[in-house]
């Protein structure tokens, strides 16, 4: 039935479900994020022709370029500073919160577009490949992995490593958790994400690598560190992702936190949330490195 829905859609056949209604969800969804570190420093900034937000006041030559959540057709920078301030107040790195272009006004694959672009203006700055650390949340996460497909592909030199909270990582909505955990995620439902990927992906193929690299060969990739919750739709996706990193012989590292949900680590009054930040925080100041030249 999804697969035949799909089909219809790229033919033209189907109309894609009003925007207004997902994006509301996913507004309320953003509510449930919390208030970011007190003391954070966010700036508007900009990389190259894309727009972002430049967040802390760390190691200027180590930076965490950030893709936030949403679906691909919501979210910005300031609806994440919560996850990013923590990120950034625990590795002691600043980051630069991608404001990637957002579907249905631009389509796939518009996002991966403007990720590889504020990298290449990294690089232009000179900042070292090495010294980047790619990372996401939902989408968000997704895209990292589809950016650093990208910059490999293009032969860039390689990021550091890339991390991933609850990504969504296959936009076919094939993940066995999808049924498994639909009573249990609190935050997103299989409704939700399959509107999301209509209004990005529209005929686009959601198997393609860029748009689900739960299906790419991640061979040469830098380390990864996925974090995810047991109970959450995404779960699957997690998994996947280290399932093709080890494929890949990729130095990888997935953890899946038991009775946690989507973003767990928005919630600062659970130790779990503590315990995931710290080690993802530990994790990118390993990876990320300044090579004298």
């Amino acid at each position: 039935m999804h697969m035949a829905f799909w089909s219809q859609a790229a033919q033209g056949k189907t109309a894609v479900p009003g925007i207004v209604e997902v994006r509301a969800r996913y507004a309320a969804l953003f509510q449930r994020l919390g208030a970011g570190p007190a003391a954070m420093d966010f700036s508007p900034g900009q990389l190259g022709s894309v727009a972002g937000e430049w967040v802390g006041a760390g190691d200027p030559e180590r930076v965490i370029l950030y893709f936030h959540g949403g679906g691909f057709i919501a979210g910005s920078p300031e609806t994440h500073r919560p996850l990013v301030g923590r990120l950034v107040q625990a590795s002691g790195l600043n980051a630069f919160s991608v404001k990637y272009r957002l579907a249905p006004e631009y389509l796939f694959p518009a996002a991966v577009r403007d990720g590889i672009d504020a990298y290449r203006a990294l690089l232009a700055k000179g900042v070292q490949g090495a010294s980047v650390v790619l990372a996401g949340d939902e989408a968000g996460g997704g895209l990292a992995f589809a950016v650093t497909l990208a910059v490999r592909n293009a032969g860039l030199p390689l990021p550091g490593a890339v991390v991933a909270m609850s990504p969504w990582a296959d936009l076919s909505l094939s993940g066995l958790s999808m049924l498994c955990n639909r009573r249990t995620d609190q935050m997103l439902d299989w409704d939700m994400l399959f509107l999301a990927a209509r209004h990005y992906l529209r005929k686009s193929n959601p198997c393609d690598a860029y748009a689900s690299p739960a299906f790419a060969a991640l061979n040469d990739f830098p380390p990864v560190m996925v974090h995810a919750g047991a109970n959450e739709i995404l779960r699957d996706d997690a998994s996947k992702l280290g399932d093709r990193a080890a494929d890949a012989n990729v130095s990888v590292s997935v953890e899946i936190y038991d009775g946690m949900g989507h973003l767990f680590q928005a919630d600062s009054a659970k130790k779990e949330a503590h315990a995931s930040i710290a080690r993802l925080a530990q994790f990118i100041r390993a990876r990320s490195s300044v090579m004298a030249l």
